[in-house]
């Protein structure tokens, strides 16, 4: 057995399933693993799996509660979910007619039923391999989400992890099926799904920030420049990816190849002062790779390679990564010395679909060698998989077409992926190739990147491809400016979700349609999702109305109380609305309470956990949130090494509570002190405001900005209790959303003039019923008012209408 290292080993006595868990025959086998999931099992010759498979890891989970009826031809077994029943030991065998299946689940307290083969035709389904595509269409995978409330996994014919962690090929022909059947709980399902297949992996900080890509063979200079102009631009960057031409692309005979993992030097002279400048910023290194073509004979380390193996001289060394003694030359002999030069991680690029194997292999082994020692988290980027793709992130959906088509798929993309447990997808910002260049497009691309779980800007090389913020008009570049900076200042929100994913697997973007199943079909509102706990958004993928300058935007919230989180305008939930937004908006909501941690770092790369704290809260709810943080790049959290803070926020109408607290971890984890602002959203200046460290009270600084109350307190201890409470009458700004606001502006913008403004105004908020306003609003063509302005009203009228 070949030894690839401790971090690569497998524990089997956690693929074990207990004993008490399983009723086995000669040929069948089946396990309870929870109430919602159980294991089934079919071999001929009475040979059942027990060791970990790609896909499966842990089978040793508590047992669960079960009842057993059986004889010597028939087996019933029943949990709180479901009822199985099974004609033993003959091959399974499932028919849509249930008298007919030897083998079918039902699921209680309903009329459905599985059975072997069924087609599940109401499984929702989750992303494919990738978008790289013409028409903005995509292929969905089979998920765990259905409206049957059940969904099957087959691992029948997955590949084996050896104790060693070798990946080997299984040569017994079985059937080996994991059945969920959840119900409505799909929560619990996912909690299934993890602890059967491994935790999501909570990703490095710094990929919460901006990462920049372009298909260019930068040089040092090149590199240089870039990242002086994001700093004179004001822009935050936290990865910097190189693409393919940052290794030796061309062998003794000229020909171009794809693999490499030798620096080219007449580009980047000096790797490690190049590495070193930008870590210097604040900026981690990612490098493209596609091992898959093999190793070439342009590798510094390549004749070591070729000795260990025993190849023939001077001919590329086949890419094998199921062989062990190449896959140890590969990692030690071309990856670590790169890890060594102070490489951050690798994008893993192949678009072979005929070796989804080989790139699972490549994934699960990148990621686990990063591990090695506990100073690096694992990372890699890639494409999907489709084997648990949430172990290995980040997910790169491929080359996509510029345009509106692929722009409108991204929101469903990513949302849907939690339909797998998958939170971690990236898409090129702005479109890869093709496509017409536009500013609008490219403002809509960077603002749900923004809210999305990552933005990563990458393009073709073609110099007419725009992505640097400061290439598009001033108006463009001041729009992204401020939502780039946005998403820095969001990682302490975003990390917290990403905490919760790994240690709850609550994935960090949910779809409207968990909620409200119907939606699922209903184009207007499908792609809306939860951003965390605390956060919706309703994406903008649609084009302006030119002659308002604005687009016309359908969208439905929940039900409770949300807030526009630029403007605090309030919306009751359970309804659908109507609004306008300009280039520099967009749709998203705060719960009512919703509490969202903010940094505002001095340096402008800087992603670490904040001296300097934002909280946003918004009023009408008590709430509470617990603000994780640790250094953000090591594995040291496993151990103990984090800081777990509660933000709880006491509401009255007239008296506002919040108490920051460190409840669990270690200190030294965050600064020793800290800054912090505490925006009080929608509220007017309150007469009394207190706040106290532990017993001791201390100064505060408060002003209100626009609709906002402001308190700053400076200095404050990170371990120990901050105690805030504001008091006044009246303080809080019940600030409805109301339509007319939105046409009154609408009409101020317009270039009309402006007495025939006034005449607009009298017809659209007059008591006439509407089919009178369409006519008094056609009659204004006689004084001047412009068709297209007539066209314009009229359709604003509907939606005037339809409130």
């Amino acid at each position: 057995m070949y030894n690839l290292g401790e971090h690569f080993k497998s524990d089997y006595s956690k693929a074990l399933a207990n004993p008490k868990s399983i009723i086995k025959g000669q040929k069948y086998r089946i396990t309870v693993l929870t109430e919602r999931l159980v294991r089934l099992e079919y071999n001929a010759e009475g040979l059942f799996l027990d060791q970990p498979t790609e896909l499966i890891w842990f089978r040793n989970f508590p047992v669960p509660e079960f009842n057993v009826r059986e004889d010597q031809n028939f087996l019933e077994l029943t949990t709180k979910y479901f009822k199985l029943s099974y004609n033993k030991n003959k091959p399974f065998k499932g028919s849509m007619f249930n008298q007919m299946a030897n083998l079918k689940v039902e699921l209680l307290s309903t009329e459905r039923a599985w059975y072997y083969g069924h087609p599940e035709v109401r499984n929702f389904g989750t992303p494919g391999m990738a978008l790289d595509t013409n028409d903005g269409k995509f292929k969905m995978s089979k998920s765990l989400y259905s409206s049957d409330g059940f969904a099957s996994l087959d691992d029948s014919s997955s590949l084996l992890i050896e104790e060693s962690g070798t990946i080997i090929e299984d040569a017994v022909k079985r059937v080996d099926i994991y059945l969920f059947m959840y119900l409505k709980d799909f929560n619990l399902c996912l909690k299934d799904y993890y602890a059967l297949t491994g935790a999501p992996a909570l990703i490095p900080r710094y990929a919460l920030g901006n990462w920049w890509s372009r298909n260019i063979a930068y040089d040092d200079a090149q590199i240089k420049t870039l990242v002086d102009n994001f700093r004179h631009k004001g822009i935050p960057l936290s990865i910097l990816l190189l693409n393919g031409d940052w290794h030796v692309r061309n062998d003794d005979k000229k020909l171009k190849i794809d693999s490499g993992f030798t620096w080219n030097k007449e580009l980047v002279k000096s790797p490690v002062d190049t590495i070193n400048y930008l870590h210097s910023k604040g900026i981690r290194l990612g490098l493209n790779i596609d091992p898959t073509a093999g190793i070439y004979p342009t590798e510094e380390y390549y004749a070591k390679a070729n000795e260990y193996l025993g190849m023939m001289d001077n001919q590329p060394i086949p890419f094998n990564v199921f062989n062990s003694r190449f896959l140890d030359i590969y990692l030690k002999l071309l990856i670590h010395p790169l890890d060594t030069q102070g490489v951050d991680f690798y994008w893993i690029d192949t678009d072979d679909t005929k070796k989804m194997l080989e790139l699972w292999a490549l994934n699960h082994y990148h990621f686990y060698d990063m591990i090695r020692n506990y100073k690096r988290r694992g990372m890699v980027l890639s494409r999907n998989s489709l084997v648990a793709p949430h172990r290995y992130p980040v997910l790169y959906s491929g080359k996509t077409v510029v345009g509106w088509d692929t722009l409108k798929t991204l929101p469903f993309y990513n949302s849907s992926a939690a339909n797998m447990g998958v939170s971690w997808w990236s898409h090129d910002i702005g479109g890869y190739y093709k496509g017409v260049e536009d500013n609008e497009l490219y403002i809509r691309y960077v603002q749900l990147g923004v809210f999305s779980p990552i933005l990563r800007f990458n393009s073709d090389s073609g110099k007419y491809y725009k992505r640097e913020p400061w290439r598009w008009s001033i108006k463009t570049y001041n729009i992204v400016q401020k939502y780039l900076n946005m998403r820095h200042r969001l990682i302490p929100y975003l990390y917290t979700e990403a905490y919760k994913y790994y240690k709850e697997g609550t994935p960090v973007i949910q779809p409207l349609y968990y909620e409200y199943p119907t939606m699922y079909d209903d184009d207007n509102y499908r792609n809306e999702y939860f951003l965390g706990t605390e956060l919706f958004v309703s994406p903008i993928i649609t084009k302006k109305d030119y002659i308002m300058n604005r687009v016309i935007h359908k969208f439905f919230l929940p039900e409770g109380m949300w807030y526009d989180f630029t403007t605090g305008k309030k919306f009751p939930g359970g309804h659908s609305y109507v609004s306008f937004y300009k280039d520099q908006e967009y749709p998203v909501f705060a719960k009512s309470g919703a509490i969202i941690p903010f940094g505002n770092n001095a340096d402008l790369n800087d992603t670490t956990a904040p001296k300097n704290m934002e909280i946003h809260i918004f009023p009408g709810k008590n709430n509470l949130y617990k603000l994780y943080e640790d250094d953000g790049v090591s594995d040291l959290y496993r151990k103990g090494f984090y800081l777990l803070t509660s933000i709880e926020y006491n509401y009255l109408p007239n008296n506002y509570t919040v108490i920051i607290r460190a409840m669990e971890g270690k200190s030294g984890i965050v600064p020793d002190k800290r800054n912090y602002k505490i925006r009080f959203r929608n509220t007017k200046v309150a007469d009394e405001v207190i706040a106290y460290f532990n017993n001791l009270l201390v100064p505060t600084t408060s002003y209100t900005e626009e609709t906002d109350f402001i308190v700053e307190i400076a200095d404050i201890n990170s371990i120990g209790q901050l105690t805030l409470n504001c008091k006044g009458k009246d303080i809080e700004i019940d600030a409805v959303r109301i339509i007319n606001d939105d046409i009154e502006t609408i009409i101020s913008d317009l270039q009309i003039e402006t007495e025939l403004k006034d005449k607009i105004d009298k017809v659209i908020f007059s008591g006439l019923p509407i089919n009178k306003k369409r006519i008094e609003i056609r009659k204004l063509s006689r004084v001047g008012l412009e068709h297209k302005f007539i066209k314009l009203f009229l359709k604003l009228l509907e939606y005037i209408k339809q409130v």
